[in-house]
């Protein structure tokens, strides 16, 4: 089981804006907070997602074939996420929608995807059944 995912920063104080807004959206909160260094969840919770500035002091990259995604509770949830990013600096990687076709019991991957003011790859994404 993933405890949390951290993702590198090169400007902490942009970046929180970024995920406190989604993460506000999710229903969850800061549960940890250093200088260089914020994670958000749920002591006990789901995964969650730390931010940080990388320790070797280095600029943050972005990985690539790296993402993080967030399960949303519905679908209007995916999209109010997804437009949560893109106004406060987010950029687009995919619009919502379903993906891919049904499974066996008439569930799609629904997601919405997009990047955080550093570069890195994020989805907001549920199980639905086909509408």
């Amino acid at each position: 089981m993933i405890g949390y995912v951290t993702l590198g920063t090169n400007d902490l104080a942009r970046a929180a804006k970024f995920y406190d807004l989604i993460a506000g959206e999710l229903g969850i909160g800061r549960m940890m907070e250093f200088d260089t260094f914020i994670a958000w969840g749920e002591p006990g919770g789901g995964a969650g997602i730390g931010l940080t500035k990388p320790f070797d002091g280095n600029a943050a990259t972005v990985g690539n074939g790296v993402m993080v995604a967030f399960e949303a509770k519905d679908r209007d949830q995916v999209q109010r996420i997804y437009d949560i990013a893109l106004a406060n600096g987010g950029s687009d990687e995919g619009a919502p929608g379903p993906r891919g076709e049904p499974d066996a019991n008439g569930m799609v991957f629904y997601a919405g995807y997009f990047r955080d003011p550093d570069g890195n790859k994020l989805n907001a994404f549920l199980m639905d059944k086909v509408s």
